[in-house]
């Protein structure tokens, strides 16, 4: 979902002269306003369990609070690229709009005290406004730092991480202790969001045009072996990523319930969850750009897909066990989980010609969003059957496949044109 250019343009090289202070001026606030915007996104995932009394919600009908989210960004992303609204439009005014039509979107749930239909559109809205925040974030960054991408692309996800894990927080405060002050503190932090990117960040160096998506060129890359196998990767990444988001919070409830009850719990809960998925994940994006770039994506992304794996198949035996070892082992999950993340892109953007790389990273970011509706579904579909203790096993399935496809890409000579020849 990255888009990065390989090839730097003369405006580039002009805007590599500039004092490096301005450029890291510009991603912190930058990463700050994805930051803020990204807190809506599992925003109505943290109050699930109020939502599910107030609104009466099915089993199916709680998965799709988070899934539809999911599906509304691949759609708005795919409409992005297809209208080249990064080539038509400045990235300031895309993004700051995107952010106040994703808190607008939020806010608009209140609308609906009873539930119903038009929550889960608002949610596909809330998706597909964001679907200008994140993408435009990584092309602006990208703008500023036509060399150390890797590192500015990888503090710019632990943005996404922390801010995707903020919710979590906003339960446990006594200001905003039910749904409606969770979804009005996420919807607020996104005008926060919008107001920095219009006020705040600095003009980036000359202009950036991200490379381009060609429904008539998918047909290449799916004939593209290497990109293909930096895709495999991705997709089989984004199966773990965002159900273990999704679900691992609900988890920690579960778990612990024999141990703390009441409102205590749900800010246990919430509190171990942002630090799982947000403190965590935040290290683990920029740990695991650093280590692609010193040990290679292949490697790096293997060991990663590795671990976090393990930890799909271990955390669940430690179910209303010892709440330290269940926070231990997420702890290591949080952190392993992302650290591949940034690293199937930037293979992508090596491996593939300048003229595939667009359509290339598209489709990479729509079937991986994709991709993660189904594991979303099936955790929640299945869990009630097979219960805590087993169902997050599921989740080790995708990086079983992604540890394959980078054994695969590793073994040919292609793979010598990722991080500078380090596979």
């Amino acid at each position: 979902m990255i888009r990065l250019r390989k090839e730097e343009t003369q405006e580039d090289r002009k805007g590599a002269g500039r004092p490096p202070a301005s450029r890291w001026i510009a991603l912190v606030w930058i990463t700050l306003a994805e930051l803020l915007a990204m807190s809506v996104w599992f925003s109505a995932s943290a109050v699930t369990g109020a939502l599910t009394r107030q609104w009466h919600l099915s089993g199916t009908a709680v998965t799709w609070l988070t899934s539809s989210v999911q599906l509304g960004f691949v759609g708005g992303a795919l409409i992005s690229a297809t209208l080249g609204l990064p080539d038509r439009i400045r990235p300031r005014t895309l993004m700051a709009w995107g952010s106040m039509g994703a808190a607008l979107s939020t806010a608009a749930i209140l609308g609906f005290p009873y539930g119903g239909l038009w929550p889960f559109v608002s949610r596909s809205l809330t998706g597909a406004f964001l679907a200008v925040v994140y993408p435009i974030a990584v092309q602006w960054v990208a703008s500023w730092f036509p060399r150390q991408r890797g590192l500015a692309v990888g503090i710019l996800i632990g943005g996404l991480t922390l801010g995707s894990a903020l919710p979590h927080i906003l339960v446990g405060l006594p200001l905003l202790e039910n749904w409606q002050g969770v979804m009005l503190g996420s919807a607020g932090l996104a005008v926060v969001s919008s107001a920095l990117v219009w006020w705040v960040v600095p003009e980036q160096p000359g202009s950036f045009h991200p490379p381009a998506f060609h429904w008539d060129r998918v047909g290449s890359v799916l004939r593209d072996a290497p990109v293909m196998l930096a895709n495999l990767g991705y997709w089989s990444h984004m199966w773990e990523l965002y159900a273990m988001w999704t679900w691992l919070p609900v988890f920690f409830l579960a778990s612990w319930a024999p141990y703390v009850h009441g409102e205590a719990l749900v800010r246990w809960a919430g509190g171990a969850s942002f630090v799982v998925i947000g403190l965590a994940g935040v290290a683990g994006a920029l740990t695991g750009g650093w280590a692609a770039d010193r040990w290679g994506r292949t490697r790096a992304t293997a060991w990663a897909l590795g671990i976090s794996g393990s930890m799909a198949l271990l955390i669940g035996f430690t179910y209303r066990q010892a709440p330290w070892l269940t926070l231990v082992l997420g702890l290591i999950w949080g952190f392993s989980v992302i650290a591949d993340s940034a690293q199937f892109s930037a293979a992508v953007t090596e491996l593939s010609s300048s003229s595939l790389q667009g359509s290339a990273l598209t489709l990479q970011m729509a079937v991986g969003f994709l991709v993660t509706i189904g594991s979303i579904d099936v955790v929640g579909w299945l869990q009630p059957v097979i219960g805590w203790s087993h169902i997050l096993m599921l989740l080790a399935l995708g990086p079983a496949v992604g540890i394959w496809a980078m054994h695969r890409l590793r073994q040919r000579p292609e793979a010598l044109k990722m991080a500078h020849g380090r596979r």
